[in-house]
């Protein structure tokens, strides 16, 4: 795997190297070893999908609180996507800044998402699915997230959002 540095302290891009044969190809998409080289503990609690019918679907900006505070690794593994981190650590170098990245089925690239930053999508393309490895256990009373369009981070999403949940669409103003 290659491991590209993001302006968010501590996120990576990460690319998987494919080794392909007249069968197809094979590639590793998680090593223990491989990410505590980049600085990465993580340790696999849980892991989820989800399933967007609609281009135009935002889901985010999520993360959780601690003591369930979590890291992610995001995969789109079918569709496209438009994946973004943003950094809520007022100590982080890159606090407020936000990072995006297309992740699709084609280029199979994962984003790392570190405790401290919120993560969101928007799809663009119909049909799209997701999947999430978390070092925690989902906890609801843990959950929070900032607004996708909050002006405190001014995200630059590449098309409209069509479909999004109550919740997602009335967090509040991000106050540090």
């Amino acid at each position: 795997m290659r491991f590209v540095e993001t302006e968010i302290a501590g996120a990576y891009i990460v690319e998987i190297e494919p080794q392909a044969d007249e069968r197809g190809l094979f590639a590793r998409t998680w090593c223990e070893r491989e990410f505590a080289e980049h600085g990465i503990a993580m340790v696999m609690r849980q892991c989820s999908i989800s399933v967007n019918r609609r281009r135009g679907t935002m889901r985010g900006m999520h993360y959780q609180d601690a003591p369930h505070a979590e890291q992610r690794l995001v995969r789109c593994t079918s569709g496209a996507i438009f994946d973004v981190i943003v950094d809520l650590r007022s100590e982080s170098r890159s606090f407020r800044r936000w990072v995006g990245v297309e992740l699709t089925q084609e280029n199979r690239t994962m984003v790392y998402v570190p405790t401290g930053c919120a993560h969101g999508f928007l799809t663009l393309v119909d049909n799209v699915e997701v999947f999430y490895q978390m070092s925690e256990f989902y906890a609801a009373a843990h959950a929070s997230g900032v607004r996708w369009n909050d002006p405190a981070f001014a995200i630059d999403w590449p098309g409209e959002v069509n479909v999004i949940s109550e919740r997602d669409r009335i967090f509040p103003d991000f106050r540090p």
